[in-house]
């Protein structure tokens, strides 16, 4: 890493710390070796976490810190750099927790002048927090609890005088403390996961509005412009996936997942849907899509601009639709009504709800009271029926509020098995608390390592295994040491593909690159190096932006200290091997039907080779102190040690 002297481009150069409690506002420099050991974004919001929260809190608490970040790419003509992440303890996991959104509310933050915003304390009313460049203020909300994200969006901007302002705030369901409960930006880019809605609502923190009038400098313009090229023309390239997503978007997968025999169906029973046909891209882009729309700075625009015309349904619209949702609420819950899935976006939407969370807690309440483990007197005297549109769109509002059966519901899938009981437990779709998503590891088991190891609890975008898909077998064994490791059905290589990839996507989530915007194509290993998914591609990305040249150790070095932060976070939470793994009913009932019949996910082995890359102590999957201060976590590796020597 070398011209390090400054951080005159990339970085805003300010973090904005908010102390609710006592309305105080302080404005802090940006350290250097905050910068260039985390990048930003999702690095940064984690060591901010680590060092201001010392020992295990209520989530709900005071002491929870609520950080939202963006990365130097953020406000660039960088493809995809238009992410934000949103970083708190978990009130899913206990443990480290984040959620990333896109839209332009990131590039809004970072033409303001800040780099992250660190909130403390609980508001003792309502407020929300307006930025208008170097002026800041906390504001009264009491006219705004209640109201959904679409209303306050609405209130704030004729408040400030200024439509175009960037807002994110959280709606009924944060305020009513549902455990996944999101944080939703421009009423349809939701910070997902992990229930970060439901901690920002705990502060009594309704939104935070944005108008940002500066610049971001760059060191390299034209080497910038070189870079940006470069991607654009490897993503172009894959024609099959640039034409898929840049018409579809997100939702081309339902049948991709299908055709794989991976769509999860009736609470992952088993991975092919009757009726994915009418879940599809094409027909959401046939009859309900009105025109494509963009992030900030990205040319791929794969969510759209929708509406239901015709129909019980009419009259819903808004902005998306995304795979999750579709398959969450359709497929996951035995329902092939695609028009009630747009319906249940926009309601998920509007009450500030992870549509992941939540349409897995209903659809593993379909199959508990299909199995007797719950009944009519637990749902209040409704029958739960899989593939019920209408009796799905009901339960969405309930959880939101936390009515009746809802407020069940609103616990999220590990609460509820806890609740039902052992049997409930075996095919809960969790880890660590958080819900799975929407494709079966029984398919792609670099996917199922990817969920079992994942920081954050159950997730796939931490690692992203894109290599097993897209890889050929010659780089793979060139990077991994088997060709098995692209054979979707083979544990080999796994371990080493997910441990790289998490690496290279803690970088692209400090920088604040859309994953969707990473070259994948297999033509050749020099054309895949230009795109995003390879340290080569990041590297250049930030010398480019920043004037501070970090080669391809360095890159992925630094996603390596930010995974192994993060780890040290679960490990302080209490997590450790045990805790990495999937519900039985991946890893001991076979895929019972479709291409992947017979399939069950044998974890161990891959486990083993996750940790030995990690070069983590494998009986326990936590980190040596030695791996640690070879990562300069000196502080981490002296915490963790004590913390050890107190347990045993």
């Amino acid at each position: 890493m070398k011209g390090a002297d400054s951080l005159n481009y990339g970085w805003a150069g300010t973090i904005l710390n908010v102390d609710l409690s006592r309305r105080k506002i302080v404005k802090e420099p940006l350290k250097k070796e905050l910068a260039l050991n985390y990048l930003g974004g999702r690095g940064m919001n984690s060591k901010i976490l680590f060092d201001r929260v010392k020992s295990k809190i209520n989530p709900f608490g005071p002491k929870n810190v609520l950080i939202f970040g963006v990365g130097p790419a953020n406000g660039t003509l960088a493809p995809g750099s238009n992410r934000f992440t949103v970083t708190a303890i978990s009130p899913q996991s206990g443990t480290l927790g984040d959620a990333n959104s896109g839209g332009f509310f990131g590039a809004f933050l970072k033409f303001a002048g800040y780099d992250a915003i660190a909130i403390t304390g609980r508001a003792k009313k309502p407020v929300y927090l307006w930025i208008d460049d170097s002026v800041v203020e906390i504001r009264e909300a009491k006219h705004l609890w209640g109201k959904t994200t679409w209303e306050t969006d609405e209130i704030i901007k004729e408040e400030v005088g200024n439509p175009e302002v960037g807002l994110a705030c959280i709606g009924p369901a944060g305020e009513n403390l549902v455990n996944y409960a999101c944080v939703i930006a421009e009423r349809s880019r939701a910070a997902g996961r992990c229930g970060i809605g439901a901690v920002m609502g705990s502060k009594k923190l309704k939104a935070i509005a944005v108008s940002g009038t500066g610049e971001v400098k760059i060191a390299h313009p034209d080497l910038l412009m070189k870079v940006v090229r470069e991607n654009y023309e490897v993503l172009l390239m894959d024609e099959s996936y640039y034409k898929a997503f840049s018409v579809e978007g997100s939702p081309s997968l339902i049948e991709m997942y299908n055709l794989m025999g991976a769509l999860p169906t009736r609470n992952f029973q088993t991975g092919v849907f009757e009726k994915a046909e009418d879940l599809s891209g094409k027909r959401f882009v046939k009859n309900y899509v009105v025109q494509s729309k963009a992030c900030f700075g990205c040319f791929l625009h794969c969510s759209h601009w929708y509406e239901i015309r015709e129909g019980k349904y009419a009259g819903a619209k808004g902005e998306g639709l995304e795979y999750e949702t579709i398959c969450g609420f359709g497929s996951r819950c035995g329902n092939s009504d695609l028009a009630s899935t747009i319906v249940a976006n926009e309601l998920c939407n509007k009450y500030g709800l992870d549509a992941i969370s939540t349409s897995g807690s209903i659809a593993f309440a379909l199959e508990c009271f299909e199995r007797g483990l719950i009944t009519t007197d637990d749902t209040g005297g409704v029958k739960l029926e899989w593939g019920n549109p209408d009796q799905i769109i009901d339960l969405v509002t309930k959880i939101a509020n936390r009515e009746g059966f809802g407020d069940f519901l609103a616990y999220g899938v590990k609460i509820m098995a806890e609740k039902i009981g052992d049997e409930a437990k075996k095919f809960a779709p969790h880890v660590k608390g958080v819900e799975i998503i929407n494709a079966d590891p029984r398919g792609p088991k670099a996917w199922a390592l990817g969920y079992a190891v994942a920081t954050r609890g159950a997730d796939h975008l931490r690692a992203f295994p894109i290599g097993e898909f897209h890889f050929s077998a010659d780089i793979a064994e060139e990077m991994f040491g088997t060709r098995d490791a692209v054979d979707l059905r083979k544990f080999k290589g796994k371990g080493k593909m997910v441990a790289w990839h998490e690496n290279i996507r803690a970088v692209m989530d400090s920088l604040e690159i859309c994953v969707y915007n990473a070259a994948r194509t297999t033509v050749s290993r020099e054309i895949l190096e230009k795109g995003f998914f390879f340290p080569k591609a990041l590297a250049k990305l930030i010398f480019a932006i920043t004037g501070i040249k970090f080669d391809e150790a360095d890159v992925l070095r630094t996603g390596e200290r930010i995974v192994n932060l993060e780890r040290v976070l679960n490990v302080k939470s209490g997590y450790s091997r045990k805790d990495d793994t999937l519900p039985l009913r991946f890893l001991k009932e076979p895929m019972p039907s479709g291409p992947l019949e017979g399939e069950t996910v044998n974890l161990d082995p891959m486990l083993n080779e996750y940790y030995k890359a990690r070069g983590w102590n494998v009986k326990t999957g936590i980190p040596t102190r030695k791996k640690l201060e070879k990562l300069g976590l000196k502080e981490a590796a002296k915490e963790l040690h004590a913390q050890n020597s107190k347990s045993h």
